[in-house]
Protein backbone atom coordinates (compact mmCIF):
# COMPACT_ATOMS: atom_id res chain seq x y z
CA UNK A 1 0.00 0.00 0.00
CA UNK A 2 2.91 2.69 0.95
CA UNK A 3 4.42 1.65 -2.35
CA UNK A 4 1.72 2.47 -4.37
CA UNK A 5 1.04 5.92 -2.39
CA UNK A 6 4.72 6.49 -3.52
CA UNK A 7 4.50 5.85 -6.81
CA UNK A 8 1.21 8.10 -7.14
CA UNK A 9 2.69 10.62 -5.28
CA UNK A 10 6.23 10.46 -7.48
CA UNK A 11 3.58 10.34 -10.86
CA UNK A 12 1.81 13.37 -9.72
CA UNK A 13 4.85 15.77 -8.77
CA UNK A 14 6.70 14.91 -12.25
CA UNK A 15 3.01 16.07 -14.03
CA UNK A 16 2.74 19.11 -11.92
CA UNK A 17 6.74 19.88 -12.83
CA UNK A 18 6.07 18.87 -16.35
CA UNK A 19 3.14 21.51 -16.63
CA UNK A 20 5.01 24.46 -14.75
CA UNK A 21 7.77 23.94 -17.24
CA UNK A 22 5.73 24.28 -20.24
CA UNK A 23 3.68 27.51 -18.84
CA UNK A 24 6.80 29.35 -17.79
CA UNK A 25 8.22 28.43 -21.64
CA UNK A 26 4.78 29.84 -23.48
CA UNK A 27 5.34 32.79 -20.91
CA UNK A 28 9.04 33.29 -21.93
CA UNK A 29 8.09 33.22 -25.32
CA UNK A 30 4.95 35.77 -25.17
CA UNK A 31 7.80 38.29 -23.90
CA UNK A 32 9.98 37.30 -26.75
CA UNK A 33 7.84 38.29 -29.16
CA UNK A 34 7.12 41.78 -28.25
CA UNK A 35 10.14 43.06 -29.88
CA UNK A 36 11.43 46.90 -28.80
CA UNK A 37 12.53 49.07 -31.51
CA UNK A 38 14.91 51.58 -31.00
CA UNK A 39 16.55 54.48 -33.15
CA UNK A 40 19.22 53.48 -36.12
CA UNK A 41 22.92 54.82 -34.94
CA UNK A 42 25.15 56.36 -37.47
CA UNK A 43 26.96 53.38 -39.11
CA UNK A 44 24.14 51.05 -38.80
CA UNK A 45 22.79 49.20 -41.83
CA UNK A 46 18.81 50.01 -43.53
CA UNK A 47 17.68 47.36 -45.77
CA UNK A 48 14.98 48.29 -47.93
CA UNK A 49 12.80 46.07 -49.20
CA UNK A 50 11.69 46.08 -52.64
CA UNK A 51 9.92 44.75 -55.78
CA UNK A 52 12.97 44.31 -58.31
CA UNK A 53 10.13 44.19 -61.80
CA UNK A 54 8.16 47.46 -60.77
CA UNK A 55 10.02 50.38 -63.12
CA UNK A 56 9.96 53.06 -61.97
CA UNK A 57 10.02 52.44 -58.46
CA UNK A 58 12.70 49.95 -57.94
CA UNK A 59 14.16 47.96 -60.85
CA UNK A 60 17.29 46.45 -62.21
CA UNK A 61 18.81 48.83 -64.37
CA UNK A 62 20.74 48.15 -67.75
CA UNK A 63 23.95 48.95 -65.82
CA UNK A 64 22.65 45.59 -63.76
CA UNK A 65 22.39 48.00 -60.62
CA UNK A 66 19.30 48.24 -58.71
CA UNK A 67 17.46 52.02 -59.30
CA UNK A 68 14.10 54.05 -59.01
CA UNK A 69 12.62 56.38 -57.56
CA UNK A 70 11.62 55.01 -54.22
CA UNK A 71 15.68 53.37 -54.01
CA UNK A 72 16.48 57.05 -54.74
CA UNK A 73 14.98 58.75 -51.92
CA UNK A 74 15.86 55.59 -49.05
CA UNK A 75 19.33 56.31 -50.43
CA UNK A 76 19.09 60.16 -49.57
CA UNK A 77 18.17 59.24 -46.59
CA UNK A 78 20.66 56.79 -45.80
CA UNK A 79 23.34 59.54 -46.72
CA UNK A 80 21.73 62.32 -44.45
CA UNK A 81 21.59 59.86 -41.70
CA UNK A 82 24.91 58.27 -41.64
CA UNK A 83 23.55 54.83 -42.55
CA UNK A 84 24.91 51.83 -44.27
CA UNK A 85 22.37 51.45 -47.49
CA UNK A 86 21.00 48.19 -49.05
CA UNK A 87 18.83 47.54 -51.37
CA UNK A 88 17.18 44.00 -51.16
CA UNK A 89 14.91 42.41 -53.46
CA UNK A 90 12.21 40.28 -52.47
CA UNK A 91 9.36 38.38 -53.36
CA UNK A 92 6.17 40.19 -52.43
CA UNK A 93 4.15 37.45 -51.42
CA UNK A 94 6.65 37.08 -48.94
CA UNK A 95 7.13 40.63 -47.85
CA UNK A 96 5.33 40.11 -44.43
CA UNK A 97 7.32 37.30 -43.64
CA UNK A 98 10.85 39.52 -44.43
CA UNK A 99 9.54 42.75 -42.38
CA UNK A 100 8.72 40.19 -39.34
CA UNK A 101 12.40 38.39 -39.29
CA UNK A 102 14.03 41.28 -39.53
CA UNK A 103 15.45 40.24 -43.29
CA UNK A 104 14.51 44.07 -44.04
CA UNK A 105 13.86 47.45 -42.10
CA UNK A 106 11.23 48.61 -44.41
CA UNK A 107 9.13 47.80 -47.21
CA UNK A 108 9.48 50.88 -49.88
CA UNK A 109 8.60 50.33 -53.28
CA UNK A 110 4.92 51.71 -54.30
CA UNK A 111 3.52 50.58 -51.59
CA UNK A 112 -0.16 51.32 -51.05
CA UNK A 113 -1.00 52.23 -47.76
CA UNK A 114 -5.09 52.18 -47.98
CA UNK A 115 -6.18 48.43 -46.65
CA UNK A 116 -3.54 48.21 -44.98
CA UNK A 117 -3.34 51.06 -42.39
CA UNK A 118 -3.64 48.43 -39.17
CA UNK A 119 -0.62 45.98 -40.62
CA UNK A 120 1.97 48.17 -40.40
CA UNK A 121 3.57 51.37 -38.97
CA UNK A 122 4.00 53.89 -41.73
CA UNK A 123 5.35 57.08 -42.83
CA UNK A 124 3.14 60.07 -44.03
CA UNK A 125 2.15 59.48 -47.46
CA UNK A 126 4.79 60.71 -50.27
CA UNK A 127 2.87 59.91 -53.58
CA UNK A 128 -1.10 59.63 -54.70
CA UNK A 129 -1.77 56.74 -57.40
CA UNK A 130 -4.73 55.26 -58.76
CA UNK A 131 -5.15 51.72 -59.78
CA UNK A 132 -6.15 51.90 -63.66
CA UNK A 133 -6.43 49.25 -66.47
CA UNK A 134 -4.03 49.59 -69.29
CA UNK A 135 -4.90 47.92 -72.91
CA UNK A 136 -3.78 48.11 -76.43
CA UNK A 137 -4.68 51.20 -78.18
CA UNK A 138 -5.83 48.90 -81.35
CA UNK A 139 -7.49 46.81 -79.06
CA UNK A 140 -11.31 48.72 -79.44
CA UNK A 141 -11.40 48.59 -75.32
CA UNK A 142 -12.29 52.03 -74.65
CA UNK A 143 -13.98 51.25 -71.37
CA UNK A 144 -14.36 49.48 -68.66
CA UNK A 145 -17.23 47.49 -69.66
CA UNK A 146 -15.50 46.34 -72.72
CA UNK A 147 -13.06 44.52 -70.46
CA UNK A 148 -16.36 41.96 -70.30
CA UNK A 149 -15.59 38.50 -71.50
CA UNK A 150 -11.72 39.65 -71.59
CA UNK A 151 -8.28 38.36 -69.83
CA UNK A 152 -7.23 40.34 -67.43
CA UNK A 153 -4.13 40.32 -65.79
CA UNK A 154 -3.13 41.17 -62.35
CA UNK A 155 0.24 41.50 -59.85
CA UNK A 156 -0.18 38.37 -57.01
CA UNK A 157 -0.44 40.28 -53.66
CA UNK A 158 -1.19 43.44 -55.26
CA UNK A 159 -3.49 46.74 -54.49
CA UNK A 160 -4.93 46.00 -57.90
CA UNK A 161 -6.04 42.57 -57.16
CA UNK A 162 -7.40 43.94 -53.71
CA UNK A 163 -9.34 46.35 -55.26
CA UNK A 164 -10.77 43.75 -57.91
CA UNK A 165 -11.72 41.53 -54.83
CA UNK A 166 -13.95 44.45 -53.46
CA UNK A 167 -15.36 45.19 -57.55
CA UNK A 168 -16.63 41.38 -57.75
CA UNK A 169 -19.58 43.32 -59.89
CA UNK A 170 -16.88 44.35 -62.59
CA UNK A 171 -14.16 41.50 -62.24
CA UNK A 172 -16.78 38.56 -62.26
CA UNK A 173 -17.19 40.19 -66.20
CA UNK A 174 -14.19 39.25 -67.57
CA UNK A 175 -13.37 36.16 -69.30
CA UNK A 176 -10.58 35.71 -66.65
CA UNK A 177 -8.34 37.15 -63.75
CA UNK A 178 -5.06 36.20 -64.52
CA UNK A 179 -2.92 36.54 -61.48
CA UNK A 180 0.96 36.91 -62.86
CA UNK A 181 3.83 37.35 -60.41
CA UNK A 182 4.81 40.46 -61.62
CA UNK A 183 3.59 43.94 -63.97
CA UNK A 184 6.53 43.19 -66.37
CA UNK A 185 5.00 39.69 -67.26
CA UNK A 186 1.63 41.01 -67.42
CA UNK A 187 2.93 43.71 -69.96
CA UNK A 188 4.32 41.21 -72.36
CA UNK A 189 1.59 39.50 -72.06
CA UNK A 190 -0.81 42.44 -72.87
CA UNK A 191 2.09 42.87 -76.04
CA UNK A 192 1.98 39.77 -76.99
CA UNK A 193 -2.03 39.44 -76.75
CA UNK A 194 -2.19 36.71 -74.48
CA UNK A 195 -3.83 39.22 -72.27
CA UNK A 196 -5.95 41.99 -73.30
CA UNK A 197 -5.82 44.57 -70.53
CA UNK A 198 -3.31 44.86 -67.22
CA UNK A 199 -4.96 46.16 -63.73
CA UNK A 200 -2.22 48.51 -62.46
CA UNK A 201 -0.62 51.63 -60.77
CA UNK A 202 -1.56 54.59 -63.01
CA UNK A 203 2.44 56.04 -61.73
CA UNK A 204 3.90 52.72 -63.11
CA UNK A 205 1.35 52.25 -65.97
CA UNK A 206 2.44 55.27 -67.73
CA UNK A 207 6.45 55.14 -66.82
CA UNK A 208 6.53 51.75 -68.42
CA UNK A 209 4.27 53.16 -71.70
CA UNK A 210 6.71 55.92 -72.24
CA UNK A 211 9.88 53.49 -71.40
CA UNK A 212 8.62 50.58 -73.83
CA UNK A 213 7.75 52.94 -76.43
CA UNK A 214 4.47 50.69 -76.63
CA UNK A 215 0.78 51.18 -78.52
CA UNK A 216 -0.70 51.13 -74.31
CA UNK A 217 -3.35 53.16 -73.26
CA UNK A 218 -4.89 53.53 -69.82
CA UNK A 219 -8.49 53.58 -69.82
CA UNK A 220 -10.16 56.22 -68.23
CA UNK A 221 -11.90 54.46 -65.41
CA UNK A 222 -10.11 54.83 -62.27
CA UNK A 223 -10.55 51.24 -59.75
CA UNK A 224 -9.12 52.54 -56.44
CA UNK A 225 -7.35 55.55 -55.53
CA UNK A 226 -4.72 55.02 -52.68
CA UNK A 227 -1.64 56.85 -51.37
CA UNK A 228 1.99 55.65 -51.13
CA UNK A 229 4.04 55.39 -48.03
CA UNK A 230 7.00 53.48 -46.31
CA UNK A 231 5.58 50.57 -44.60
CA UNK A 232 7.77 49.89 -41.09
CA UNK A 233 7.15 46.30 -38.70
CA UNK A 234 4.12 47.40 -36.58
CA UNK A 235 5.71 49.78 -33.44
CA UNK A 236 8.47 50.34 -34.91
CA UNK A 237 7.97 54.08 -34.76
CA UNK A 238 11.79 54.82 -33.81
CA UNK A 239 12.95 54.23 -37.37
CA UNK A 240 9.88 55.40 -39.08
CA UNK A 241 10.16 58.86 -37.56
CA UNK A 242 14.05 58.95 -38.61
CA UNK A 243 13.05 58.24 -42.13
CA UNK A 244 9.65 60.69 -41.87
CA UNK A 245 12.14 63.32 -40.48
CA UNK A 246 14.39 63.24 -43.24
CA UNK A 247 11.63 63.07 -45.80
CA UNK A 248 10.49 65.97 -44.89
CA UNK A 249 13.59 67.81 -45.01
CA UNK A 250 14.16 66.84 -48.44
CA UNK A 251 10.60 67.76 -49.24
CA UNK A 252 11.29 71.38 -47.70
CA UNK A 253 15.08 71.91 -49.65
CA UNK A 254 13.42 70.79 -52.66
CA UNK A 255 15.61 67.35 -53.29
CA UNK A 256 12.61 65.26 -53.49
CA UNK A 257 11.01 67.31 -56.34
CA UNK A 258 14.25 67.24 -58.06
CA UNK A 259 14.41 63.41 -57.76
CA UNK A 260 10.81 63.43 -58.84
CA UNK A 261 11.43 65.48 -61.91
CA UNK A 262 14.26 62.83 -62.81
CA UNK A 263 11.18 59.63 -62.98
CA UNK A 264 8.34 61.47 -63.89
CA UNK A 265 9.29 64.91 -65.26
CA UNK A 266 7.66 66.78 -63.23
CA UNK A 267 7.08 66.53 -59.30
CA UNK A 268 4.39 64.42 -58.24
CA UNK A 269 5.45 64.47 -54.42
CA UNK A 270 2.47 65.15 -51.99
CA UNK A 271 4.87 66.02 -48.41
CA UNK A 272 4.49 69.00 -47.01
CA UNK A 273 2.08 70.23 -49.60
Amino acid sequence: MKKRLAMVLAVTLLAMTVFVGCGSKDNSSDKNSKKEYTEKKSGDKFTVGFDQDFPPMGFVGDDGEYTGFDLELAQEVCKRQGWKYVAKPIAWDSKDAELKSGGIDCIWNGFTMDGREDKYTWSKPYLNNEQVFVVRKDSGIKSEKDLEGKVVDVQTDSSAQAALKEKADLSSTFGNLEVVADYNTGLMNLESGSADAVAMDTVVAAYQIEKRKADFTILDYEIAAEEYGVGFAKGNKAVRDQVESTLEEMAKDGTMAKISQKWFKKDITIIGK
